[in-house]
């Protein structure tokens, strides 16, 4: 069994790559790359790859685009994204692109080795979250503007980040945040953040 594992963290691959060692007894081979470039560069010199894992904000990657090309390039290998980015849209858009699936940074070491089980066998490994139904942006009467910084909040963006962003004034972004909180009926930015990542920003209506 051969894995290779793509991604810019060095922590974050060592910590994967005990575990991916107990995936099969841990037999076979595991290759790391810090860089897309370099990701695809390693596929073609071992095209009889059981398995790559890829983490989309690893230098060089153009997120779902890469994705794209990947399965363009190489159909025959399994591709699932590792990421840090856990909200229904986010996980939506690369199942939709073709990966075979998507592992969460923050899942347990169980969910892990299972998903990546289900891939080697042949299957496509949804995560449990995308099995609910996800929250409707429009229910809550948000104007464009607001269900953009309530995104932008389930990113993790600060004020000021989302100022840069939009191009808008701090403390502009201030009064469409506590819009956003009054809307939601949240006190505090994790509240919001949390609910943002139960939606479906890709069916609110508006450019992302």
């Amino acid at each position: 069994m051969k894995i290779l594992l793509i991604d810019h963290h060095e922590l974050f691959r060592a910590g994967l790559r005990y575990i991916l060692q107990r995936v099969h007894g841990g037999a076979g081979e595991l290759f790391e790359e810090g860089e897309w470039e370099a990701g695809l560069q390693c596929v073609r010199q071992h095209p009889d790859l059981d398995l790559v894992l890829l983490e989309l904000e690893t230098q060089g990657c153009k997120g779902v685009s890469s994705i794209k090309l990947f399965r363009e390039r190489f159909p025959q290998i399994p591709l699932v994204i590792v990421s840090g980015k856990e909200d229904f849209h986010a996980i939506n858009k690369v199942l939709k692109y073709g990966a075979s699936g998507f592992v969460g940074k923050s899942a347990p070491e169980t969910m892990l080795l299972g998903a990546l089980k289900s891939v080697l066998e042949g299957g496509i490994y949804v995560p449990p979250q995308m099995l609910i139904p996800p929250l409707n942006p429009k229910a809550y009467r948000l104007t464009q503007r607001q269900l953009q910084i309530l995104e932008a909040l389930g990113e993790g963006l600060s004020n000021k980040q989302i100022s840069e962003r939009f191009d808008l004034a701090e403390g502009t972004v201030k009064v469409h945040v506590a819009a956003v909180y009054q809307a939601l009926r949240v006190k505090s930015r994790r509240e919001a953040a949390g609910i943002a990542g139960q939606m479906d920003f890709g069916g609110a209506g508006y450019a992302c």
